[in-house]
Protein backbone atom coordinates (compact mmCIF):
# COMPACT_ATOMS: atom_id res chain seq x y z
CA UNK A 1 0.00 0.00 0.00
CA UNK A 2 1.36 3.43 -0.96
CA UNK A 3 1.34 5.86 1.95
CA UNK A 4 -0.09 9.35 1.52
CA UNK A 5 3.34 10.88 2.13
CA UNK A 6 4.68 8.91 -0.86
CA UNK A 7 1.91 9.73 -3.37
CA UNK A 8 3.01 11.33 -6.63
CA UNK A 9 1.19 13.24 -9.32
CA UNK A 10 -0.45 10.95 -11.93
CA UNK A 11 -0.53 7.93 -9.58
CA UNK A 12 -3.62 5.79 -10.16
CA UNK A 13 -4.34 3.51 -7.21
CA UNK A 14 -6.97 1.53 -5.36
CA UNK A 15 -6.27 1.08 -1.66
CA UNK A 16 -7.57 1.51 1.86
CA UNK A 17 -7.76 5.01 3.35
CA UNK A 18 -9.62 6.44 6.29
CA UNK A 19 -12.33 8.98 5.59
CA UNK A 20 -11.43 11.82 7.94
CA UNK A 21 -14.31 14.03 6.82
CA UNK A 22 -16.91 14.20 4.06
CA UNK A 23 -19.05 17.18 3.07
CA UNK A 24 -21.44 17.63 0.15
CA UNK A 25 -21.08 20.29 -2.52
CA UNK A 26 -22.87 21.29 -5.71
CA UNK A 27 -21.17 22.55 -8.87
CA UNK A 28 -22.36 25.66 -10.72
CA UNK A 29 -24.24 23.33 -13.04
CA UNK A 30 -26.02 21.68 -10.12
CA UNK A 31 -24.08 18.41 -10.10
CA UNK A 32 -23.41 16.94 -6.64
CA UNK A 33 -19.90 16.17 -5.46
CA UNK A 34 -18.13 15.20 -2.24
CA UNK A 35 -15.33 17.10 -0.51
CA UNK A 36 -13.22 14.47 1.24
CA UNK A 37 -10.28 14.50 3.62
CA UNK A 38 -8.56 11.11 3.56
CA UNK A 39 -5.95 9.87 6.00
CA UNK A 40 -3.39 7.23 6.89
CA UNK A 41 -0.71 7.28 9.58
CA UNK A 42 1.58 9.49 7.47
CA UNK A 43 -0.81 12.37 6.82
CA UNK A 44 -4.01 13.61 5.23
CA UNK A 45 -4.94 14.64 1.70
CA UNK A 46 -7.94 16.38 0.17
CA UNK A 47 -10.07 14.58 -2.37
CA UNK A 48 -12.95 15.36 -4.72
CA UNK A 49 -15.56 12.85 -5.83
CA UNK A 50 -17.38 14.38 -8.79
CA UNK A 51 -20.89 13.33 -9.80
CA UNK A 52 -21.24 11.43 -6.53
CA UNK A 53 -24.35 9.36 -6.04
CA UNK A 54 -26.22 8.67 -2.80
CA UNK A 55 -24.50 5.27 -2.51
CA UNK A 56 -21.09 6.94 -2.77
CA UNK A 57 -21.94 9.37 0.02
CA UNK A 58 -23.24 6.50 2.15
CA UNK A 59 -19.91 4.69 1.76
CA UNK A 60 -17.87 7.75 2.80
CA UNK A 61 -18.38 7.52 6.56
CA UNK A 62 -16.12 9.79 8.64
CA UNK A 63 -13.94 7.72 10.94
CA UNK A 64 -14.25 4.57 8.81
CA UNK A 65 -11.70 3.02 6.48
CA UNK A 66 -12.89 2.41 2.92
CA UNK A 67 -11.43 1.10 -0.31
CA UNK A 68 -10.74 4.18 -2.41
CA UNK A 69 -10.00 4.25 -6.16
CA UNK A 70 -8.35 7.50 -7.19
CA UNK A 71 -5.86 9.38 -9.29
CA UNK A 72 -3.43 11.97 -7.94
CA UNK A 73 -3.53 15.51 -9.36
CA UNK A 74 -1.76 18.74 -8.52
CA UNK A 75 -4.08 21.61 -7.74
CA UNK A 76 -3.07 25.01 -6.37
CA UNK A 77 0.51 23.76 -5.73
CA UNK A 78 -0.69 20.80 -3.66
CA UNK A 79 -1.53 17.19 -4.40
CA UNK A 80 -5.19 16.25 -4.40
CA UNK A 81 -7.11 13.09 -5.17
CA UNK A 82 -9.78 12.70 -7.82
CA UNK A 83 -11.81 9.88 -6.31
CA UNK A 84 -13.61 7.55 -8.70
CA UNK A 85 -15.00 4.92 -6.35
CA UNK A 86 -15.57 4.30 -2.63
CA UNK A 87 -16.32 0.79 -1.39
CA UNK A 88 -17.13 -0.01 2.26
CA UNK A 89 -14.90 -2.58 3.95
CA UNK A 90 -15.25 -4.74 7.04
CA UNK A 91 -13.68 -2.67 9.82
CA UNK A 92 -12.76 -5.85 11.70
CA UNK A 93 -10.18 -6.55 9.00
CA UNK A 94 -8.48 -3.18 9.52
CA UNK A 95 -5.35 -2.50 11.59
CA UNK A 96 -6.50 0.89 12.80
CA UNK A 97 -3.00 2.04 13.78
CA UNK A 98 -2.16 2.16 10.06
CA UNK A 99 -4.62 5.02 9.64
CA UNK A 100 -4.16 7.14 12.78
CA UNK A 101 -1.75 10.03 13.06
CA UNK A 102 -0.08 10.28 16.45
CA UNK A 103 2.15 12.53 18.51
CA UNK A 104 5.90 11.96 18.41
CA UNK A 105 5.69 11.49 22.20
CA UNK A 106 4.10 8.36 23.63
CA UNK A 107 1.47 8.49 26.36
CA UNK A 108 3.93 7.66 29.13
CA UNK A 109 6.14 10.60 28.17
CA UNK A 110 3.17 12.96 27.88
CA UNK A 111 1.91 11.93 31.31
CA UNK A 112 5.31 12.36 32.95
CA UNK A 113 5.81 15.84 31.51
CA UNK A 114 2.31 16.98 32.49
CA UNK A 115 2.70 15.64 36.02
CA UNK A 116 6.02 17.47 36.35
CA UNK A 117 4.26 20.71 35.47
CA UNK A 118 1.43 20.10 37.93
CA UNK A 119 3.88 19.36 40.74
CA UNK A 120 5.76 22.57 39.95
CA UNK A 121 2.70 24.77 40.64
CA UNK A 122 3.48 26.32 44.01
CA UNK A 123 0.08 27.88 44.65
CA UNK A 124 -1.88 25.19 46.49
CA UNK A 125 -5.30 26.26 45.22
CA UNK A 126 -4.20 26.43 41.59
CA UNK A 127 -2.49 23.05 41.88
CA UNK A 128 -5.62 21.53 43.44
CA UNK A 129 -7.88 22.91 40.70
CA UNK A 130 -5.54 21.66 37.99
CA UNK A 131 -5.34 18.19 39.54
CA UNK A 132 -9.12 18.08 39.80
CA UNK A 133 -9.53 18.96 36.12
CA UNK A 134 -7.01 16.33 35.05
CA UNK A 135 -8.83 13.74 37.14
CA UNK A 136 -12.15 14.71 35.56
CA UNK A 137 -10.83 14.39 32.00
CA UNK A 138 -8.72 11.30 32.72
CA UNK A 139 -7.06 9.28 29.98
CA UNK A 140 -8.77 11.30 27.23
CA UNK A 141 -6.40 14.20 27.90
CA UNK A 142 -3.48 12.10 26.63
CA UNK A 143 -5.30 10.54 23.69
CA UNK A 144 -7.45 13.23 22.10
CA UNK A 145 -6.39 15.56 19.30
CA UNK A 146 -6.28 19.31 19.93
CA UNK A 147 -8.43 20.09 16.88
CA UNK A 148 -10.37 18.29 14.20
CA UNK A 149 -8.23 19.51 11.30
CA UNK A 150 -6.12 22.61 11.66
CA UNK A 151 -3.45 21.93 14.31
CA UNK A 152 -2.33 18.99 16.46
CA UNK A 153 -5.11 16.91 14.90
CA UNK A 154 -3.77 13.53 15.91
CA UNK A 155 -3.58 10.99 18.73
CA UNK A 156 -1.98 12.75 21.71
CA UNK A 157 -2.26 16.14 20.02
CA UNK A 158 -4.08 17.82 22.90
CA UNK A 159 -1.39 16.95 25.45
CA UNK A 160 1.38 17.77 22.96
CA UNK A 161 -0.18 21.18 22.26
CA UNK A 162 -0.47 21.78 26.00
CA UNK A 163 3.18 20.93 26.58
CA UNK A 164 4.30 23.10 23.69
CA UNK A 165 2.38 25.98 25.21
CA UNK A 166 3.83 25.26 28.65
CA UNK A 167 7.37 25.57 27.29
CA UNK A 168 6.48 28.94 25.79
CA UNK A 169 4.76 29.96 29.03
CA UNK A 170 7.84 29.20 31.13
CA UNK A 171 10.02 31.43 28.95
CA UNK A 172 7.38 34.15 28.79
CA UNK A 173 7.00 34.22 32.58
CA UNK A 174 10.77 34.50 32.97
CA UNK A 175 10.93 37.36 30.49
CA UNK A 176 7.98 39.30 31.94
CA UNK A 177 8.01 39.30 35.77
CA UNK A 178 4.54 40.90 35.96
CA UNK A 179 3.11 37.48 35.08
CA UNK A 180 2.20 35.00 37.80
CA UNK A 181 3.91 31.86 36.57
CA UNK A 182 1.69 29.44 38.52
CA UNK A 183 -1.51 30.99 37.15
CA UNK A 184 -0.17 30.98 33.60
CA UNK A 185 0.90 27.31 33.78
CA UNK A 186 -2.42 26.29 35.35
CA UNK A 187 -4.25 28.15 32.57
CA UNK A 188 -2.19 26.39 29.93
CA UNK A 189 -2.93 22.98 31.43
CA UNK A 190 -6.71 23.35 31.75
CA UNK A 191 -7.76 25.73 28.98
CA UNK A 192 -8.48 23.16 26.22
CA UNK A 193 -9.72 20.22 28.29
CA UNK A 194 -13.26 20.73 26.98
CA UNK A 195 -12.08 19.48 23.61
CA UNK A 196 -12.33 15.94 24.96
CA UNK A 197 -16.10 16.46 24.90
CA UNK A 198 -16.27 18.79 21.89
CA UNK A 199 -14.53 16.43 19.47
CA UNK A 200 -15.85 13.05 18.40
CA UNK A 201 -12.81 11.04 19.45
CA UNK A 202 -9.57 9.63 18.16
CA UNK A 203 -10.90 8.38 14.86
CA UNK A 204 -13.70 10.72 13.84
CA UNK A 205 -12.78 14.26 12.88
CA UNK A 206 -16.35 15.35 13.50
CA UNK A 207 -17.67 17.46 16.37
CA UNK A 208 -20.11 16.00 18.87
CA UNK A 209 -23.61 17.47 19.13
CA UNK A 210 -22.69 18.96 22.51
CA UNK A 211 -19.48 20.30 21.03
CA UNK A 212 -21.30 22.02 18.19
CA UNK A 213 -23.99 23.46 20.44
CA UNK A 214 -21.84 24.66 23.34
CA UNK A 215 -18.13 24.51 22.36
CA UNK A 216 -15.07 23.48 24.33
CA UNK A 217 -14.75 26.81 26.15
CA UNK A 218 -18.18 26.53 27.74
CA UNK A 219 -17.68 22.83 28.48
CA UNK A 220 -14.33 23.45 30.19
CA UNK A 221 -15.67 26.39 32.18
CA UNK A 222 -18.56 24.27 33.46
CA UNK A 223 -16.18 21.52 34.55
CA UNK A 224 -13.93 24.03 36.28
CA UNK A 225 -16.88 25.40 38.28
CA UNK A 226 -17.76 21.85 39.33
CA UNK A 227 -14.19 21.08 40.40
CA UNK A 228 -13.92 24.35 42.32
CA UNK A 229 -17.15 23.60 44.19
CA UNK A 230 -16.05 20.05 44.99
CA UNK A 231 -12.80 21.31 46.47
CA UNK A 232 -14.38 24.16 48.41
CA UNK A 233 -12.66 26.73 46.21
CA UNK A 234 -15.67 28.18 44.37
CA UNK A 235 -15.23 31.59 46.00
CA UNK A 236 -11.44 31.69 45.78
CA UNK A 237 -9.67 34.27 43.65
CA UNK A 238 -7.66 31.49 42.00
CA UNK A 239 -10.82 29.79 40.71
CA UNK A 240 -12.18 33.09 39.42
CA UNK A 241 -8.94 33.94 37.62
CA UNK A 242 -8.59 30.47 36.12
CA UNK A 243 -12.21 30.59 34.92
CA UNK A 244 -11.46 33.93 33.26
CA UNK A 245 -8.47 32.45 31.48
CA UNK A 246 -10.54 29.59 30.09
CA UNK A 247 -13.29 31.95 28.92
CA UNK A 248 -10.92 34.44 27.27
CA UNK A 249 -8.21 32.25 25.78
CA UNK A 250 -9.32 32.71 22.16
CA UNK A 251 -8.59 36.39 22.58
CA UNK A 252 -11.53 37.83 20.65
CA UNK A 253 -15.31 37.55 20.78
CA UNK A 254 -15.44 36.70 17.07
CA UNK A 255 -13.07 33.78 17.70
CA UNK A 256 -15.39 32.27 20.30
CA UNK A 257 -14.33 33.82 23.59
CA UNK A 258 -17.32 35.20 25.53
CA UNK A 259 -15.01 37.64 27.35
CA UNK A 260 -11.73 39.31 26.37
CA UNK A 261 -8.50 38.86 28.36
CA UNK A 262 -8.43 41.32 31.24
CA UNK A 263 -5.51 40.06 33.30
CA UNK A 264 -1.92 39.82 32.02
CA UNK A 265 -1.84 36.02 32.32
CA UNK A 266 -4.97 35.69 30.18
CA UNK A 267 -3.46 37.93 27.50
CA UNK A 268 -0.28 35.86 27.54
CA UNK A 269 -2.25 32.61 27.38
CA UNK A 270 -4.15 33.76 24.30
CA UNK A 271 -0.94 34.76 22.48
CA UNK A 272 0.88 31.56 23.45
CA UNK A 273 -2.06 29.40 22.34
CA UNK A 274 -2.17 31.13 18.98
CA UNK A 275 1.57 30.85 18.44
CA UNK A 276 1.81 27.13 19.23
CA UNK A 277 -1.20 26.34 17.04
CA UNK A 278 0.15 28.35 14.11
CA UNK A 279 3.63 26.89 14.35
CA UNK A 280 2.21 23.36 14.30
CA UNK A 281 0.05 24.24 11.28
CA UNK A 282 3.10 25.64 9.51
CA UNK A 283 5.24 22.63 10.42
CA UNK A 284 2.73 20.28 8.79
CA UNK A 285 2.43 22.44 5.69
CA UNK A 286 6.16 23.02 5.24
CA UNK A 287 6.95 19.32 5.66
CA UNK A 288 4.51 18.54 2.84
CA UNK A 289 6.57 20.45 0.23
CA UNK A 290 10.20 20.30 -0.81
CA UNK A 291 12.76 23.06 -0.12
CA UNK A 292 12.38 25.77 -2.74
CA UNK A 293 8.63 25.18 -3.09
CA UNK A 294 5.57 26.98 -1.74
CA UNK A 295 2.80 25.49 0.37
CA UNK A 296 -0.81 25.55 -0.70
CA UNK A 297 -2.92 28.43 0.55
CA UNK A 298 -3.94 27.88 4.16
CA UNK A 299 -7.30 29.18 5.30
CA UNK A 300 -6.23 29.03 8.96
CA UNK A 301 -3.36 31.43 8.19
CA UNK A 302 -5.32 34.12 6.35
CA UNK A 303 -5.23 32.11 3.12
CA UNK A 304 -1.49 32.71 2.75
CA UNK A 305 1.13 30.50 1.12
CA UNK A 306 4.51 29.93 2.77
CA UNK A 307 7.88 29.32 1.16
CA UNK A 308 9.96 26.32 2.25
CA UNK A 309 13.39 27.92 2.40
CA UNK A 310 16.50 25.86 1.72
CA UNK A 311 18.12 27.05 4.97
CA UNK A 312 18.80 24.49 7.68
CA UNK A 313 16.42 24.59 10.63
CA UNK A 314 16.84 23.82 14.33
CA UNK A 315 15.07 20.46 14.17
CA UNK A 316 15.74 17.45 16.35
Amino acid sequence: MTKIVDLKEKDRLTQYLMVKSCTKGVTQKGAPYLNLVLQDNTGTIDGKFWDAKAADEAAAIPGKVAEISFEVLEYNRALQLRVNRIVPVDQKLIRIEEFLLSSAMNEETLRAKVQELVTSIGNENLRSLTEGMLAKVGKDFYEYPAASKIHHGYLGGLAEHTLGMAALAEETARLYPLLNRDLLIAGVLVHDMGKTKELGGLISGEYTTEGRLTGHISICHGWLMEVAAEKGLADSEEAMLLRHMVLSHHGRNEYGSPVLPEIPEAEALSLIDNMDARMNTLKTAIEAVKPGQWTAKMFALENRQFYHARLDRNED
